[in-house]
């Protein structure tokens, strides 16, 4: 008897991957730094993270040094991190407060207002011989979604970051985003290529292999598979209420954490199917993808550091009544998810090191991978587009 029916989720064909030079070759990472990188919605930071006036923080994205702040109003600001004088860098600090109302080159004085008006040249204030050009600061678009920050080094960009999710953005409508605050963060740099990372995240062929602490929890990993149609045969088990058929987490666990227990207060709008299944994925390429739970959520963000080096940026955002209670503690979760994110950067790395075989001219796709073919097929088209 045939189990492959017309709605099973998996490839149909043999695929071949991207070209192995896409990740390691240095002119094709500058040439995604500006057809993809510089000109698409990028994640920096929650909202939170600059929470008063004149609060500042950096970002680099390849090349790029961007400068983030909020103006005496309150309202955000982004701008290329670069003097209009002689393009000395502004801010050097990861991230800080001004002392006053304006920005200050420390290599001529020249300054600038928390808007990016120029406001004056140095000894004396002086006047700037009338060029007609405008001396402000290079604007960048900036944009909240539900306390997620995201900047776009294309000034002109209009369109909503909410717009280019690679998934429903209502997907998490009734988890309290905007209210949510970082419980704790951390960063590693990975030695890779931000694509390898994405499409490790795309597919659980690896996870049997790779996380068996989160198999047992995530029993449909087991099976090297996300969702209960990845199977050609799923048909077969279309009636099993076992979580290896059906996807959530196994009997008795209600959340990722390193007992399968809560650590944070519940979402309290969650529905009675969200909280069974246990997790749900929004997928933001390139910089973001969010890993919403019953107590928390994870924010994850890729920035490139080179062809062959990622910053991972991790935040886990709880209730602020959780982080208000005496006896909260967030470890478990922490050293759970931490643990899963430490065995996909071992195997992302092996990956970096092993595509550089000048034998490998490109790779396979395997049926359960069609999300890593249509994470590729989004590169192709970033790649192609005017």
């Amino acid at each position: 008897m045939s189990a492959h029916v017309g709605d099973w989720n998996g490839l149909r064909q043999r695929e071949p991957t991207l070209p192995s030079s896409y990740y390691f070759d240095a002119a094709h990472f500058a040439l995604e730094l500006q057809k993809i990188w510089y000109r698409s919605w990028i994640f920096v930071c929650r909202s939170e993270e600059l929470s008063d006036s004149r609060e500042f923080r950096t970002f680099r994205v390849g090349t790029q040094s961007i400068l983030l702040l909020r103006d005496e109003a309150g309202q955000l600001r982004a701008f290329h991190n670069t003097c209009r004088h002689r393009g000395a860098a502004l801010c050097t600090e990861a991230g800080g407060k001004l002392t006053s109302g304006a920005i200050t080159c420390r290599y001529h004085a020249f300054s600038y207002g928390l808007d990016g008006k120029f406001l004056r040249r140095p000894l004396q204030g002086r006047s700037v011989p009338d060029s007609g050009a405008d001396l402000s600061l290079y604007t960048l678009a900036v944009r909240q979604w539900n306390g997620f920050v995201f900047v776009n080094l294309n000034a002109a960009e209009t369109s909503r970051p909410e717009e280019h999710f690679r998934a429903d953005a209502l997907a998490l409508t009734n988890w309290p985003l905007t209210d949510l605050r970082v419980a704790h963060r951390q960063e590693r740099t990975v030695q890779c290529n931000w694509k390898i990372l994405w499409e490790n995240y795309n597919e659980c062929l690896h996870c049997p292999n790779v996380h068996p602490t989160l198999s047992r929890l995530v029993p449909i990993y087991r099976r090297g598979i996300m969702e209960p149609k990845d199977d050609a045969g799923w048909a077969l088990h279309a009636q099993r209420e076992e979580p290896e058929y059906r996807g959530g987490l196994r009997p008795g666990a209600t959340t990722w954490s390193t007992d399968g227990q809560a650590r944070g207060i519940p979402f309290a709008g969650l529905s009675a199917g969200e909280r069974a299944l246990g997790y749900q994925y929004l997928s933001f390429p390139p910089s973001l993808y969010l890993v919403a739970h019953l107590d928390y959520v994870r924010s994850v963000r890729f920035l490139p550091l080179g062809p062959e080096q990622t910053l991972v940026s991790a935040q886990w955002l709880v209730a602020p009544e959780a982080l208000a209670q005496s006896d909260f503690d967030i470890r478990p979760v922490v050293e759970f998810v931490d643990q899963v994110m430490r065995e996909d950067a071992s195997v992302c790395e092996l990956t970096q090191q092993g595509v550089q075989s000048v034998a490998h001219q490109a790779g396979v796709l395997m049926p359960e991978e069609y999300d890593v073919h249509r994470f590729q097929n989004w590169v192709r088209s970033e790649l192609a587009r005017e």
